[in-house]
């Protein structure tokens, strides 16, 4: 792994935010130490992550009014030759400005003197159970498709890192995968070491550094032992389960893993019943179980970042909750950073 990737309590944000507004979204996303490009599917559902992924995957089929994404099997037929003709071309798996006006708006930024920077995909498992075939079934589920998939994402995740290295060297990226708790479920029809091997092959040919960020509740011993340099969870609502991985955290760790600590939520209500003490507290908690079963305290604090739980597009309030959620990761960093002696 890279020792590199920032710690030290420094904060970051995921990428989809509720905002219409790009520049205000800009503005919030530069406000945390880590900048990120924003994900703003309610200004353009070319923005939404699952848009995002799909542009120039053969077979997809986009209605921008209607609000769906699917895939045609025939099509894909037809345009897959011209697809692999251009599989070494950087332009065919960069994101246009027509799918995300954000994105291409971020890369003109100068964000050289940060620590990092980064950015997103959806991951290739939540992507394939998402998009539905002609005969309503996830795409993951074809062995043809699945493994075009891998590839295509693959060099997706690649050619946007790239471009990031260019304004930050110390560039990273997560993979947004929310479909892994579903995976990992008995429900899904689809057997978890069948997941983990795609995974597996999936993050050797995604260039460093490499992350997966997830809200959910996975196998999280699988996850810290795939070869990856960056875990983003929700720790907020997945704080007990996860503190029971000690052993699993401190290889993680020592192999030079960072995890950034979702803990405030971005939720109205759940957001309500919080205060910066209550949250700093649900947090060491986490933190104090990990140093009893041996995971050293410095090492801990040195591979942490601190973000908000979660991404939320349905509040009352819109944007307001989500705004004040940053304000707070970026207030909690402040307290437990001379908490812990660190230098801002």
């Amino acid at each position: 792994m890279t020792a590199w990737i920032p710690g030290n309590l420094l904060t970051t944000a995921m990428g989809v935010m509720p905002h219409t507004d790009v520049a205000r979204a800009l503005e919030l996303a530069q406000s945390m130490d880590v900048p990120f490009w924003p994900q703003l599917p309610h200004f353009s559902y070319y923005e939404d992550m699952y848009v995002q992924a799909s542009e120039n995957f053969p077979g997809i089929v986009v209605d921008i009014e209607k609000r769906t994404v699917r895939f045609s099997m025939d099509k894909f037929i037809k345009e897959l030759e011209e697809a692999l003709a251009r599989f070494d071309d950087p332009d065919f798996f960069d994101i246009s400005p027509t799918y995300s006006d954000v994105y291409h708006r971020f890369l003109k930024l100068d964000l050289s003197d940060r620590p990092a920077i980064r950015g997103q995909l959806e991951g290739p498992i939540s992507f394939g159970f998402y998009v539905l075939d002609q005969d309503k079934r996830p795409i993951l589920f074809d062995d043809t498709v699945r493994s075009f998939m891998m590839d295509f994402m693959a060099k997706r995740l690649n050619v946007q890192l790239g471009h990031l290295k260019k304004m930050n060297p110390n560039a990273f990226l997560f993979v947004d995968e929310p479909g892994l708790q579903f995976v990992f479920s008995a429900m899904s029809g689809y057997t978890d070491q069948n997941a983990k091997a795609y995974l597996n092959e999936f993050f050797a040919i995604v260039d460093r550094p490499r992350g997966i960020h997830l809200c959910g509740n996975p196998d999280w011993e699988f996850l810290l032992d795939l070869d990856l340099d960056v875990l983003s969870l929700d720790v907020y609502t997945n704080a007990e389960v996860f503190s029971c991985y000690a052993a699993s955290i401190q290889k993680f760790l020592n192999r030079g893993g960072l995890i950034v600590w979702g803990i405030v939520p971005t939720g109205y209500e759940a957001f309500q019943q919080e205060q910066i003490p209550s949250l700093i507290h649900r947090l060491e908690n986490v933190w104090k179980i990990l140093w009893s079963k041996g995971i050293d305290r410095e090492l801990l604090i040195n591979r942490s970042m601190l973000s908000p739980a979660t991404c939320c597009l349905i509040n009352p309030d819109r944007e307001r909750t989500v705004e004040r959620a940053f304000a707070a990761v970026k207030q909690m960093a402040r307290q437990l950073k001379d908490a812990y002696r660190i230098a801002a």
